[in-house]
């Protein structure tokens, strides 16, 4: 496996690898130089990063106008 690296100095971790380590979006993980000049990917110890929300926060939104508008009376407001 190989992958290139940006001219900001990142790269892609690939999925083999993020599945082998279970790493998802906002795991920290640490690089390492072992003695052989390999360098070494783990997970970073400490905190583990917070689960993301199990539900979009734009549903909540959805669906809750009460209000019915008819196109010419909102644009007639929004032009006023």
């Amino acid at each position: 496996m190989s992958t290139a690296v940006t001219v900001k100095g990142q790269v892609t971790i690939p999925k083999r690898v993020r599945d082998s380590l279970a790493l998802t979006p906002g795991t920290r993980v640490e690089f390492a130089v072992n003695d052989a000049g390999d360098v070494v990917l783990r997970r970073a110890r400490g905190r583990r990063p917070a689960r993301p929300p199990t539900r979009d926060r734009f549903d909540t939104a959805t669906g809750t106008a009460q209000i019915k508008w008819r196109t010419e009376d909102l644009m007639a407001l929004l032009r006023d």
